[in-house]
Formats: structure tokens, sequence, C-alpha cells
């Protein structure tokens, strides 16, 4: 028996939606457990010489913490992933992992007669996993999603004319611990009213008017702090603004998440950078049997 998980690539804050806005992205890891093959843990795609084999990687992790928290026992797997979504460049790549592990092991609980788990036992397992709900939420349900970090998520129909636009710096990374550790405890009742203005202007703008989305991006909580830490991506992204780009640090980054518009479609940033025109993700996590 095999099981085969599909899980999105994430953007997560999307610019002042900190910690909590998220949308799902058209690029995908699959995962591939065999009940039937002997034990092994194999990969491909990107990151693979750097993800252990011993068990110690983050969809084993998942797969075990699904275990732990349902009291099931998994049997013994053969574990494969094919992964599209870069490492430590702000698309989701340890959200999809958790989300991975949980599904699949959701699947051979239910395939063995032990139960199953609800899509909303998938979020809230990987959320508490992971750490970072606002990107379980997408990859879990697709779309565009409002989680608030204890153990909800509000999943919204993203416009159908978004056009995400992913620049991926090739040599850059920036580890969540990181980029967060460079952040202030505390933050001014000006700034904090501004993300809100803005943030419930990005609601819109994500669901229903994307031509608000240049002024809905709007941040004061991280985006600055962050793109300080990565000069070189700093410089792109002011090149974006002052084009008039909509544009936002993508999680924690070093990527940037842009839109093409009926202005224009995102300049090609340069040497050095990857850019991906990708559609939003609408499923979220798939698994299949075979």
């Amino acid at each position: 028996m095999r099981f085969i998980a599909q899980v999105p690539a994430t953007s997560a804050n999307l610019g002042p939606g900190f910690d909590c806005l998220g949308i799902a992205l058209a690029l995908y890891n699959e995962v591939t457990i065999d009940l039937d093959a002997a034990p092994s843990i194999s990969w491909e795609g990107e990151g693979a010489s750097e993800i252990p084999t011993d068990g110690s990687d983050m969809i084993s992790r998942a797969l075990a913490h699904a275990a732990n928290a349902t009291g099931a026992k998994l049997p013994d797997l053969a574990l494969h992933a094919l992964n599209r979504i870069p490492l430590e460049r702000g698309l989701g790549s340890s959200s999809a992992a958790a989300v991975a592990g949980i599904s699949l092991a959701g699947a051979v609980m239910a395939a063995t007669g032990v139960g199953g788990l609800s899509q909303d036992e998938v979020f809230q397992l990987a959320a508490r996993f992971e750490g970072h709900p606002d990107n379980a939420a997408p990859a879990v349900y697709g779309g565009f999603t409002i989680a608030d970090g204890e153990g909800a998520a509000v999943r919204l129909q993203p416009h159908a004319s978004l056009r995400p636009v992913a620049l991926i710096p090739e040599e850059v990374r920036l580890p969540t611990l990181e980029a967060r550790a460079a952040l202030s405890g505390e933050v001014s009742r000006e700034d904090a009213v501004f993300n809100l203005r803005h943030t419930a202007e990005a609601v819109v703008a994500f669901t229903s008017d994307p031509s608000l989305l240049g002024s809905a991006l709007a941040d004061r909580l991280h985006q600055d702090v962050r793109l300080g830490l990565v000069p070189t991506v700093r410089d792109v992204f002011d090149r974006l603004v002052s084009a008039g780009v909509p544009v936002c640090v993508s999680g924690a980054g070093p990527t940037l998440m842009a839109f093409d518009t009926e202005a224009g479609d995102v300049p090609e940033p340069g040497e050095g950078w990857q850019l991906l025109r990708l559609q939003v993700d609408t499923e979220g996590a798939v698994v299949e049997g075979r």
C-alpha cells in the first residue's frame, strides 16, 4: 500500500498580516510512503543533499507527532520526497513537510482502521508541531487564509485574477529563527494601527479587489528589519516599490512575493535571482492512496 501527499508552497505575512495571513501557491512537494517496501528515507530535488536520512527530518518527525498525539501506532515504511519548494527561502518548506507527514499519518490511520484525521485536525497538529499557523493554514486548506495562532483558521476564496510572482535569490538564505530574533518585542500604537488598517485592506485586495494590492501590502512591523538582514534583497524590493509593483517579503524572506497587474508584469530582478510566475493553489494538501 502506498500513499502520496502533494502539499503546496505558501507565502505568509503578505505585508501587514504578520503571523496571520497566508496564501497557497501552485508549487508542490510530493511525498510518498510505501508500507510494503523495506524501511528507508530518500530525497530528491531542493535540498536533497542536506536533509538527513536517519529519521530526524521534519516529515518523519511529523509522522511520529501525529501518531503520538492520537495514540496510533504506524507501521514501518519507506519514505521518499520530491522537493520543489526551496529551503529557507520564505516559501513554507517546513510547513509543507509538517503537513505532508501529518496528512500521511492520517491516511495510514484511516486505511488500517484506527481512525483518520480531519482537515481541521491536520491543521491544528501541523500548526502546533511546526509553529507557524500562518503557513500551515494555506498548506492544508489552499487559497487565502487567516490564522489566529490559537488553532483556528479562516479560509477565503482568493480573487481569480491574482497573479503571484516569486522572486527567489539563488544564493541568499534567511533562517526563520534569525529573521524573527531581529524583530523588536514592542511596537508603537501608531505602527500597530497602521498595520491593522492595511491588514484589513489586504483581505479585501486578495479576495475581491486586487487593484488595492499596491497600497495594502505596506507594513511597519517586520519587513524593514528583515530586509536589513539581506541588503541585496532590499535593493530589489526598493526598485520594485519605486516602479509601482505590489511586493512584500514572503514569510521571513528572503524571497519576495510580487504580483503582475494590468499596469504591467513584474520585471526580471537580474542575475542571481529566480523568477517564478505561479498560480494560486485552491485545494491545499491532497493525499492519494494506491
